[in-house]
């Protein structure tokens, strides 16, 4: 790629800011997707229970400004979301207001599905041309599910949970890597397991942490369509039938500590741990911490160079 960048924009699925927000929000997250309505409600009270909102949108501004400066301002850094304001068009007339003629754009999804990739391109494409011509190129980074800096993140947000039971209990422990669940359709039709099970065999051999598994959390849509399995409740009480008493969950597939992995992971998975009388320890998600954003940052660089 040419190296003629005006600027960076991190591309997010957005969040609710406050309470008013949760329903509109769900609303369009769901146009279009068979999801029964008492499935909505049921999901609202998930942001009312972790404080009204979604903290998804702070933090990905939290690593676009540390990002700016681990690139040393040589670029403007952009925010640009799917769900939330900022939305794509809002974002992209900014950015010609500011006279940015071609950005480029990285997509903070860890695997690639149509949802979590192209359909990002395309409602950026479609922002495109609501604004005519007077919106700049976006070309993309290429994923980065296996690159060394994202492994070492892991390792290093793993290490830290480990850190909080015994030693001589650590590498016992039972881990377990979470993404979000697919429809098996639209899994099949993209490299999202295949890298999933990438991305967990590679962090678990950095770790050197032989006890280890993946489920996937978070699924919805109608109860009666397959979707990827193991769910992690059932991961759970697999291991609880085992005599397990420990685990540390790692949500490779969330870059962020937003509502799925503060409500799923940390109200609904620890209770049903606790009440299978096993302890159990969530790892950070990756947020701003220093080696993510350099691993960004390197591939940035490596892309315009």
């Amino acid at each position: 790629m040419s190296n003629s960048y005006d600027a960076i924009l991190l591309i997010a699925f957005g969040g609710p800011t406050r309470p008013e927000e949760i329903r509109p929000f769900l609303a369009r997250v769901t146009n279009g997707i068979p999801i029964p309505s008492q499935r909505l409600e049921e999901v609202a009270p998930h942001y009312e229970a972790v404080g009204g909102k979604s903290p998804l949108n702070e933090i990905t501004f939290q690593q676009a400004n540390a990002l700016k400066n681990v690139l040393n301002d040589r670029f403007p850094v952009y925010v640009g979301m799917r769900n939330a304001s900022p939305f794509f068009n809002e974002t992209l007339k900014q950015m010609a207001d500011d006279g940015v003629q071609r950005a480029l754009g990285f997509i903070l999804s860890s695997h690639r599905s149509e949802a979590s990739w192209e359909r990002y391109q395309k409602n950026i494409l479609d922002a495109r041309e609501q604004l005519g011509g007077n919106a700049p190129a976006v070309d993309y980074c290429d994923g980065w599910h296996d690159h060394p800096l994202f492994i070492q993140t892991w390792t290093e947000l793993i290490q830290a949970a480990l850190s909080r039971i015994e030693a001589e209990k650590q590498k016992s422990a039972a881990l377990i890597f979470t993404a979000h669940s697919l429809p098996t359709t639209m899994a099949a039709s993209s490299p999202y397991v295949e890298q999933v099970e990438l991305s967990a065999h590679l962090i678990a051999e950095k770790l050197q942490h032989p006890r280890w598994s993946l489920a996937y959390q978070s699924r919805s849509g109608r109860p009666t369509d397959p979707w990827l399995e193991p769910d992690i409740s059932q991961a759970i009480r697999n291991l609880a039938a085992q005599g397990e008493k420990q685990i540390i969950i790692a949500p490779i597939g969330f870059v962020c500590d937003h509502v799925e992995v503060l409500y799923d992971l940390d109200i609904e998975v620890k209770k049903l741990a606790g009440d299978l009388g096993m302890s159990l320890i969530r790892a950070s998600c990756p947020n701003d911490h220093p080696t993510f954003i350099r691993m960004i940052a390197e591939i940035i660089d490596k892309t315009i160079s």
